[in-house]
């Protein structure tokens, strides 16, 4: 009996080991969806440190991601752009209540802020969020409900009509709800908005992070395409978190962990800010520095008392963003 129990439990650790070891190898980063190029390259790098390791990529709305997760999309980690589609894997159980703790700068290694792409010579002279009401222009980015680019435009777009009208919440409401108006279509994220404006030529300027601006006037040329930083605009931190449930029942923990901690690195800061991206790295953000343009950056939290406080008065059902957004 002895020697049938000590066979029987040599073939379990044959089985599960290489299993556990294959699972080990691999994980899934789900992410935003304008950040495919930043990752093929971040991945591309990571692998070249850890040979034999595999990241594969999933990208679309962080809103979106966050719900597939929960319906059972196996991510081992999330590279997403706002902090409630986290706070909503918290709320599933599937991610630490403190996630923010496990990795600097509250789980953020990089920072963008909603930013303007216009057409080459800017024939409609947009400079700032209030050009964006006028009825000549014609406005694009992604739909709100998918997309936490959208989320951050409406946030920033608000926190300037805060300031410009003084806290008069009338007519910041008509502000933002122009603002929609001129709005000819809402794609399901930022990428699909990048394809409207770009190659379907639809619009007089996007609306999306700097890095997705920076990088098309890039790939494109700036006879075609150019930035525009607006007067003040609203700090877009891109937060990560390992995916607990998924981790502990892969074994991959571990790998998520030195995947994430890599975006910390000189190496992984400088990818980042080469793809248009802010970084918290000093050296790194020194050597970058003439390529970011000086802007007044407001927070959520300053602005809008926090996260916690925005999910319930604007982004939850019946809250103002419904109120504008309801009948498109």
């Amino acid at each position: 009996m002895k020697r049938l129990l000590l066979v029987g439990a040599a073939i379990a650790a044959m089985l599960s080991g290489p299993l556990h070891a294959q699972a080990a190898d691999k994980i899934l980063n789900a992410s935003y969806d304008v950040a495919r190029e930043l990752f093929a390259d971040e991945n591309k790098a990571f692998v070249a440190a850890h040979p034999g390791v595999t990241i594969d990529q999933s990208h679309a709305g962080t809103s979106k991601q966050a719900r597939s997760i929960v319906e059972g999309l196996q991510a081992d980690v999330v590279t997403f752009n706002q902090v409630i589609d986290v706070d909503f894997l918290v709320q599933n159980g599937l991610v630490s209540k403190d996630w923010q703790k496990d990795f600097p700068n509250q789980a953020s290694p990089f920072y963008s802020l909603p930013s303007f792409l216009v057409r080459a010579g800017n024939p409609k002279n947009i400079k700032d969020w209030s050009d964006l009401v006028r009825d000549d222009v014609k406005v694009i980015f992604p739909n709100p409900r998918t997309s936490g680019n959208a989320r951050y435009t409406y946030l920033a777009a608000t926190a300037y009509a805060k300031e410009a009208f003084k806290g008069n919440e009338a007519k910041i409401k008509e502000f933002v709800t122009k603002l929609f108006d001129n709005v000819p279509v809402f794609d399901t994220g930022g990428r699909a908005a990048t394809t409207t404006f770009v190659e379907r030529e639809i619009g007089d300027v996007l609306i999306t992070f700097e890095a997705e601006t920076r990088g098309i006037a890039k790939e494109y040329g700036t006879d075609k395409f150019q930035s525009v930083i607006p007067s003040v605009s609203l700090l877009a931190e891109f937060p990560v978190a390992i995916v607990d449930k998924v981790v502990d029942e892969r074994g991959s923990r571990d790998l998520a962990k030195s995947y994430l901690d890599f975006l910390y690195t000189t190496e992984g800061q400088r990818i980042a800010a080469q793809h248009g991206n802010r970084v918290h790295d000093a050296a790194v953000a020194a050597e970058f520095k003439d390529q970011f343009p000086e802007v007044r950056l407001v927070t959520v939290e300053d602005v809008f008392g926090g996260w916690d406080k925005v999910q319930k008065e604007h982004f939850a059902k019946g809250g103002v963003l419904e109120q504008i957004y309801g009948s498109r």
